[in-house]
């Protein structure tokens, strides 16, 4: 028995870091029963798998993390006997998360049933099975029925009352009632691999079977799950709920919600029951996701041509929650600021962002639960379609919001991490489970997208669509791999989509085509884009489109060379338009690529962009491609101001948006490389935005469309930031008057954030007024979005002793620990401040943050400003003893563009006519009275 039992442990290391878990058995079902305890934090459970054991084997193999598993319960029953065989081991590999089970004899291939009990931890790390408050303060909804109420029912006046307000909301809702409470709810988050924290599983995507699920939960509690409830037995306090057995499903998509709700609820059309649960008192502001949810579902049935294949999806907004939202089967959780909205104190962006996480993640009921990646190599088949159709969707929803053109915020998010040399491919080979978390980024999500809005572009709308359906119908309650669509698309299409596009996913970055007249032909050339401007050896095929002299005179090929000629009176019949007609390359921003034009394509280009003659896809597309290049050292940072006077009577949202975020960061650089000219920069800036923000005004007009409800607060936000005496005036009448009447109509939510930063502008220790305001402001509202909104605005102060309090803030109980990356932003004075202040506090932030993702945005956050090479060095020497594999690649990410600052900061050092240049400008609006003064 001894040497049985070296032989056994022997055996047990070959299971030992592997990618996969090996394929001995299938599970098929799964019967699952927990048991939360909220007040202990922990929970107990069992589950019953039934297997196939496909080949010889005296081992089973499956994952399990942080759970306790009774030994003596471990059991395995085939089939065909009734005898139950027990483990000779149970072997934990912490490090792989698997669970062994070694067996005296080779079990017999077939049918079986395993069985385990255990018991876990409902943790406070926003994964596996976990815990989230609920805090039970009232919401400005119940506050004002609560004075509805009273006021109706008695004849007293309404101060008379507050008394008997407790005891309104505990007969009203049945909860615990001291205003601020928090109580426990219980929440799965088990994307990607964290099922195994909550119960033993096969914890691989491919690995699809049917769940059973069962819960013992507190009596007066809300208990979900992916299926509708079946049963539900309340002994006095406790209650068993069982729900409906799933169809086949991956683990990560199985989730339980247990904790105190209410909803709204509506049918589709084909009566599919919705629902949106929120905390109590909150009802009103579910209604809104309710009703995209349902016209979503409704238009996703259309175009993919199946019907969603559940009978009901709930939506849940929970307050800790690391992902914007997650696609459970059947039950999506999201974040209590991506769900909910507030006709009243939500803003525009807010609203927009509601129907974004949505439509992203009803997208996913088809695309990832009906069919579902095969490993978490093909992620970005998930997160990129739903990334993309999530825009289809809201520009069917919405097409007054312009979301195609929106998209381009997503589309310049992808190119900008993925023109760093640490960047990855689309298709990142995944190795082990622990590597997953590094690549949930914007390569993932946002390239993805948009090289599926390329290729949807290149084969057209119908025929994409089409095929699209195909490939859902075929792999439906199956698993599918990038190929598998490409097959189908190719199928559909006849175009040679595989070769096609392997050449985007396969390699990392994308080319910049460079553009050129030479004898009145266009020269085209294709190199790898580096923002740091070194030189890449990539290749691709590119699919071109051109337009010259006007959007009806335009050309499509592939570019499937380093170069390719084009004679332009191919597209100009008129011999004298050739000399002075202008081209865009990338119509529409549709292919994934940057363009350089050669200074005569250029300039005219900057000509027609003053004239109003392109559209806003394409000037935003030209801003952006000049910004990179100027940022890589391939043009100068004179020549991009030179293009940014061009807009300054910008008034389209995405493209105006986007030149206020490119004209931070030109600042933060000029700041670092001409402390002189720094004050001429800013003035400059605001020549740029005023007239906007003239246009705009601080109120919101009847019948303003959705975008300029968006703009204004950006535009009042860039001038509070460039100093703007005028606007820091005015913010802070306004902030004032808010003061004093938080429903005061001078301070509209769309607004606030400006006047947010405009007030923290000014703050310094000797003048603590407005921050001490805003932390009141902070701790007397109950709408996470009105949290966010102070919290992204606190460390806008020049005083970096007001930075060190408002950071510590962040670490404070008072602020969720999901929301304190919203503070991380400081202001250009508070650099070197955060960075010691995430040095002396790494310890407390790396135990807290550090076994989720948020823990990337620290990093990211405070070290990427940065823009000499002694701090990149210094950087590197602080994190080099702090090794830890959840931050490898974004620290990487953030020293490489440290350095990418250090060197444009060089260079713009050295330019000799910026100065020149920025101030002829300002002369010519008349502003330059204003520095000299």
């Amino acid at each position: 028995m001894q040497r049985r039992l070296l032989l056994k442990k022997k055996k047990t290391k070959q299971f030992k870091g592997q990618a996969r878990l090996p394929k001995f058995a299938v599970p098929i079902r799964y019967n699952i029963w927990l048991k939360p305890d909220l007040n202990a934090c922990k929970f107990a459970g069992s589950v019953a798998i039934e297997l196939n054991i496909v080949a010889d084997t005296s081992f089973i193999v499956l994952n399990a993390a942080e759970l306790s598993v009774d030994t003596a319960s471990v059991s395995f029953t085939h089939s065909s006997n009734s005898n139950v065989l027990e483990p000779l081991k149970v072997h934990f590999v912490e490090e792989d998360e698997i669970l062994v089970l070694g067996f005296a004899d080779t079990l017999p291939i077939g049918i079986g049933f395993l069985t385990i009990h255990f018991q876990g931890t409902l943790n406070d790390k926003m994964k596996g099975f976990y815990t989230s408050k609920l805090c039970m303060g009232f919401s400005q909804d119940v506050f004002a029925l609560v004075k509805m109420y009273m006021c109706v029912t008695t004849k007293n006046g309404f101060k008379t009352i507050l008394g008997n307000e407790n005891h309104f909301y505990k007969s009203m809702f049945c909860i615990p009632h001291q205003n601020g409470e928090k109580k426990n709810m219980a929440v799965t988050q088990f994307e990607p691999v964290r099922a195994r924290r909550c119960f033993p599983c096969w914890d691989e995507p491919a690995c699809k079977a049917m769940f059973k699920i069962t819960l013992d939960v507190p009596s007066k509690l809300v208990a979900l799950s992916n299926m509708p409830i079946i049963e539900e037995k309340i002994d006095r306090d406790l209650k068993t709920v069982s729900y409906q057995e799933s169809p086949i499903m991956s683990t990560y998509l199985v989730a339980i919600v247990v904790g105190l709700f209410d909803y709204v609820e509506h049918l589709t059309s084909d009566g599919v029951k919705v629902r949106v649960y929120c905390q109590v008192g909150k009802l009103n502001q579910g209604r809104f996701a309710l009703d995209v949810a349902i016209r979503t579902l409704e238009l996703y049935r259309e175009y993919f041509a199946v019907p969603y294949f559940l009978p009901k999806l709930d939506m849940v907004a929970i307050p800790d929650f690391a992902f914007g939202a997650m696609a459970n089967y059947g039950l999506v959780t999201c974040c209590e600021t991506d769900l909910l909205y507030d006709n009243q104190y939500s803003t525009a962006a807010n609203k927009q962002r509601v129907v974004i996480v949505v439509a992203h993640e009803l997208a996913h009921q088809w695309f990832g639960n009906l069919v579902t990646i095969e490993w978490w190599t093909h992620l970005w088949l998930n997160e990129g379609f739903a990334t993309w159709v999530s825009y289809l969707a809201a520009n069917h929803l919405f097409p007054e919001w312009k979301m195609w053109t929106q998209f381009l915020d997503d589309y310049t998010e992808g190119l900008r991490l993925d023109g760093l040399v640490e960047s990855h491919p689309i298709e990142v080979e995944i190795n082990h489970a622990r590597e997953i978390d590094e690549i949930v980024n914007a390569i993932s999500y946002n390239k993805g997208a948009s090289v599926m809005r390329m290729l949807q572009s290149y084969l057209g709308a119908e025929c994409f669509q089409r095929s699209l359906a195909s490939y859902i119908k075929k792999f439906a309650c199956s698993n599918a791999k990038t190929k598998d669509l490409w097959a189908a698309l190719e199928e559909g299409s006849g175009a040679p989509v595989n070769k096609l596009m392997n050449s985007w996913t396969k390699q990392k970055g994308y080319p910049v085509i460079s553009v050129k007249v030479k004898d009145r032909t266009l020269v085209f050339e294709q190199s790898q884009f580096l923002a740091s401007g070194s030189h890449g050896d990539g290749q691709w095929i590119v699919p071109i489109t051109l337009c010259c002299g006007s959007y009806d005179v335009q050309k499509n090929f592939l570019l499937q060379t380093k170069s390719e000629t084009l004679d332009m009176k191919e597209l100009l019949s008129e011999e004298n338009n050739l000399a002075s007609t202008w081209v865009k390359l990338n119509v529409d921003q549709t292919g994934f690529y940057r363009v350089k034009y050669d200074e005569d394509l250029a300039a005219k280009l900057r000509c027609v962009i003053e004239n109003k003659y392109l559209s806003a896809t394409d000037r935003f597309g030209v801003l952006d491609d000049s910004f990179a290049l100027c940022m890589a050292g391939q043009q100068s940072l004179t020549s991009l101001v030179t293009l940014m006077d061009a807009y300054k009577e910008e008034l389209e949202y995405t493209v105006l948006s986007n030149l206020i975020n490119i004209s931070y960061k030109v600042e933060r650089i000029a700041a670092d490389a001409t402390p002189d000219l720094v004050d001429f920069i800013k003035l400059f800036f605001i020549t740029l935005f005023k007239g906007s923000a003239m246009k705009l005004g601080w109120e919101p007009k009847t019948g303003e469309s959705h975008l300029d409800a968006m703009l204004r607060g950006e535009v009042l936000t860039a001038l509070a930031v460039f100093g703007d005496d005028l606007t820091l005036k005015e913010a802070n009448r306004r902030f004032h008057a808010f003061l004093d009447d938080r429903n005061t109509p001078l301070l509209h939510p769309n607004i606030r954030k400006a006047a947010y930063v405009a007030v923290m502008r000014e703050v310094s220790t000797s003048n603590r007024f407005g921050y001490e305001s805003l932390l009141r402001v902070y701790r007397e509202t109950d709408l996470s979005q009105e949290k966010t909104r102070v919290l992204s605005s606190l460390t806008s102060s020049p005083d970096p002793n007001i930075i060190v309090e408002a950071l510590n803030f962040l670490l404070s109980s008072e602020v969720r620990a999901l929301d304190a990356v919203v503070g991380l932003g400081v202001s250009r004075e508070g650099r070197e401040t955060a960075w010691t202040w995430m040095k002396d506090n790494w310890e407390h932030i790396s135990k807290t943050w550090g076994s989720g993702n948020l823990i990337s945005h620290f990093v990211n956050s405070i070290v990427s400003p940065f823009a000499s090479f002694e701090k990149a060095k210094e950087i590197e020497e602080f994190f080099a003893s702090r090794t830890n594999s959840k931050i490898a690649r974004t620290l990487k990410q953030s020293i490489e563009r440290v350095h990418i600052n250090a060197n444009w900061v060089q260079r713009v050092h050295n330019e000799e006519h910026l100065g020149e240049t920025v101030i002829k400008l300002i002369v010519r609006d008349g502003e330059i009275k204003c520095v000299i003064l």
